[in-house]
């Protein structure tokens, strides 16, 4: 489970080949899974429950 990202961000961080329906699941996670990436370099430095 993720959490959308707004309208902005979605255009900012979206990937070519994906949806450009902000309500797409797979286009949204993939630009989420983008804009984790820039803001924390990677993936793994991003806080999670376990």
């Amino acid at each position: 489970m993720s959490r959308p990202i707004g309208p902005r961000t979605f255009e900012a961080f979206h990937v070519d080949g994906t949806s450009k329906d902000l309500t797409d699941p797979i286009a949204n996670i993939t630009a989420a899974a983008n804009y984790a990436a820039d803001k924390y370099g990677s993936i793994d430095n991003v806080d999670s429950a376990y």
